[in-house]
C-alpha cells in the first residue's frame, strides 16, 4: 500500500520517477560488461540512439546534464577501452570530436544483451502493453523537460 503525505501531484510523480531510475540503474550497473559504467553505456546510447557520427565532448557533457571535466573523464575511460575515439572536429579544427567505434557499438550491443534477464524479470509482471502504453506519456513529460533545461 502506498503512503502520500498530502505532497503535491508532481511531486509525487517525479518521487516514483526517482525510485525507478536509482533502482534500475543499480541493477543495470551490476550486470554491464566489465569496464562499462553507467556513464560510460549513457554516453554510448546516447551517441547511438540519436545517430549521431560525431559530438563535440560539451555537447554530450550538456545532454548528460554533467561537467565538461566530468564528461572528459568518462569519455577517457571509453577511449581506453576503444569504444569511441576522440578526433579533431571535422567542422572546428581547434575543437574535439567524439566518434563511437564498431567496438563501442558492439560494447552497447553487448549491454543491451547482459540486460536481457532483467528485461525478462520485469515484463514477467508488468504487462509489454501496459509499458508501451506509458511511452507517449513519458515522451511528452522527457521533452517537456529538456527543452526547459538550456535557456
Amino acid at each position: 500500500m502506498t503512503e502520500t503525505l498530502g505532497d503535491p501531484l508532481p511531486f509525487e510523480f517525479f518521487n516514483e520517477v526517482g525510485i525507478i531510475e536509482q533502482l534500475s540503474r543499480t541493477a543495470a550497473e551490476r550486470v554491464l560488461p566489465a569496464g562499462m559504467s553507467m556513464a560510460g553505456f549513457s554516453v554510448l546510447n546516447h551517441m547511438i540512439r540519436l545517430g549521431h557520427e560525431h559530438r563535440a565532448p560539451s555537447r554530450i557533457a550538456s545532454a548528460m546534464q554533467v561537467t565538461r571535466g566530468a564528461m572528459t573523464g568518462t569519455l577517457k575511460r571509453l577511449e581506453a577501452e576503444g569504444w569511441i575515439e576522440v578526433t579533431p572536429d571535422p567542422e572546428d579544427g581547434r575543437g574535439k570530436a567524439v566518434r563511437v567505434t564498431a567496438a563501442g557499438r558492439a560494447a552497447r550491443g553487448a549491454a543491451l544483451q547482459a540486460l536481457g534477464p532483467l528485461f525478462e524479470e520485469l515484463l514477467a509482471d508488468v504487462e509489454a502493453t501496459e509499458m508501451a502504453a506509458a511511452l507517449p506519456f513519458l515522451r511528452k513529460v522527457r521533452k517537456i523537460l529538456d527543452a526547459a533545461r538550456d535557456p
